[in-house]
């Protein structure tokens, strides 16, 4: 039993070492800012999830508890980045992109930000 509870320590700890080398080659070599979102919100959180969980079966294994801080650990950082990088999305529009440069709206009469009524309209 200990022995397969080592091997499963070491399974999450390699993938999310791999995980995490993707995420930080994809922030360094990806060409623009949106491309270079999605590798830490999604590669390296993966990375750290595998790290923690890694953690969580150490405690259980070998130290005869269940700790549940990485539980909440694991949490806050699968509610937090995907917010954070919904904000540098948006600060990426609204610095870079202008209304001619973002796609029609489809009808919608309210896209993104760039699509707000002019005041006289309302």
């Amino acid at each position: 039993m200990q022995t397969l509870a080592e091997l499963l320590i070491t399974v999450f700890l390699v993938t999310a070492g791999i995980f995490g080398i993707v995420g930080s080659f994809g922030l360094i070599k990806l060409n623009d800012a949106m491309s270079r979102l999605h590798a830490p919100t999604k590669a390296t959180t993966l990375g750290v999830g595998g790290v923690l969980l890694a953690s969580m079966l150490h405690a259980i294994a070998f130290e005869s508890h269940l700790s549940l801080h990485e539980l909440m650990i694991t949490l806050f950082l699968f509610l937090t980045a995907p917010i954070t990088a919904h904000f540098i999305a948006k600060v990426h529009i609204h610095r870079r992109e202008s209304k001619d440069s973002l796609p029609e709206s489809c009808g919608d009469s309210c896209w993104a930000t760039h699509d707000l009524p002019d005041d006289g309209d309302q």
